[in-house]
């Protein structure tokens, strides 16, 4: 039972067939105060919405307990209503007050009298009219103690859904914290890769190069060796450099996640030796750093597993906006998505749900026709702004 409940002296209803009595009722006797946040969700989750004073409540239980005893005066008193003259005590006893509900139980009971003399009762039934009384506030009291309990309920479902909400929220700010201090962290990485291990491994390249010189000045047998130990070295610089991209795109910050997914092809192109092309050359109209750096990385990650594990050849990433939506797919044609995937294959793919989930955004991965495989992450970015993600 879903009733919004009242508030001081505010009485919700929600009986579509009362719609028009209650607004003339409230019109005259008051009119309700500006409905809240709560009321509104509530009133989009119960359907038609009123809300009257506490007079208006009153007015209609009385104009009901006219209606009832003037049809009781009608029937005769040979066979009585006070079964009918429940409809208003259990209004009351509902949306008011077990006081009011009393009292509207001893009007019932003093207009049933009357319209047993108005229509020509030879003795008044004191008795019965003390048991129905009786009954009434037994009635009023369970149907009171009844609203009171689903009113509790309702208070601790609410508080409960404060609290989940609470801690749901406080989750996603300790995973927006944690992604953000895991990026700084990727971002530290591959700075010292790219300039203190790539530096040093320039340097010793050099001096190797120097010392092959030298040998082949002297046209010494060791320089066929050296040539080797320049040859790893030169390769150990790509690798660091390769390395340090995979942690760290300097274009993301500097030029935007359109030229980060450019160079993110041409990375992987390199790294693999395939063909890894991205389409869209436009700026992408992402703003927030967050959103941006969990996009690149999802690209990153879908586009290295077609890579490394698929044996594609051929990989396009794809940007494109549809009104307010961005669509970022990346598409292969490769052996497929398998069917049951490996525990590096399922963490990979679970890190890339977690970063979709973050910026609220969908991810879809499933085979490209009968070879290949398809990732595709949607958001709206209307909603996202730098303050949506800061911490």
């Amino acid at each position: 039972m879903h009733l919004l409940m009242p508030t001081n002296k505010n009485i919700a209803l929600n009986f579509p067939r009362f719609a028009g009595f209650m607004k003339i009722m409230d019109r005259s006797f008051g009119t309700a105060p500006r409905r809240t946040k709560i009321d509104e969700i509530v009133a989009n989750l119960h359907g038609s919405y009123f809300r009257v004073s506490r007079k208006a409540m009153v007015v209609m239980c009385l104009f009901l307990v006219g209606v009832i005893g003037y049809i009781d005066y009608l029937t005769g008193y040979e066979r009585p209503l006070l079964l009918f003259y429940l409809l208003p005590i259990s209004l009351a006893a509902w949306f008011d007050s077990l006081l009011i509900a009393l009292g509207i139980a001893v009007i019932s009971i003093a207009v049933s009298l009357l319209s047993d003399v108005a229509a020509g009762i030879p003795a008044l039934g004191f008795w019965n009219a003390g048991m129905a009384l009786v009954s009434y506030a037994l009635f009023a009291g369970l149907l009171s103690k009844l609203r009171t309990l689903v009113r509790e309920l309702d208070r601790r479902v609410q508080d409960r859904t404060v609290a989940l909400q609470r801690e749901v929220a406080e989750r996603q700010r300790l995973d927006r914290e944690i992604a953000q201090v895991a990026d700084r962290e990727r971002r530290r990485l591959g700075q010292d890769l790219h300039d203190i291990l790539g530096q040093h491994l320039t340097g010793t390249a050099l001096a190797a190069q120097v010392l092959k010189e030298k040998l082949a000045a002297r046209s010494a047998p060791e320089v066929t060796e050296v040539e080797k130990l320049v040859h790893y070295m030169e390769e150990g610089i790509d690798l660091a450099r390769n390395l340090a991209r995979g942690f760290f795109s300097p274009e993301l910050e500097a030029d935007g996640l359109s030229v980060a997914l450019d160079g993110l092809a041409e990375n992987i192109s390199e790294r693999f030796a395939i063909n890894c092309i991205f389409h869209g050359r436009e700026p992408i109209p992402v703003r927030d750093s967050v959103v941006a750096t969990q996009l690149y990385r999802i690209a990153q990650e879908a586009a290295t597993n077609a890579a490394k594990h698929a044996a594609a050849e051929q990989i396009d990433i794809r940007v494109t906006m549809d009104g307010s939506e961005l669509t970022l797919a990346i598409e292969d044609d490769g052996i497929g998505f398998p069917d049951e995937l490996s525990d590096s294959d399922g963490l990979g793919l679970r890190l890339m749900r977690h970063g979709a989930a973050l910026i609220g955004a969908t991810l879809s991965v499933q085979r490209n026709g009968r070879s290949g495989t398809v990732a595709s992450c949607k958001l709206r970015i209307s909603n996202h702004s730098e303050s949506d993600f800061a911490i």
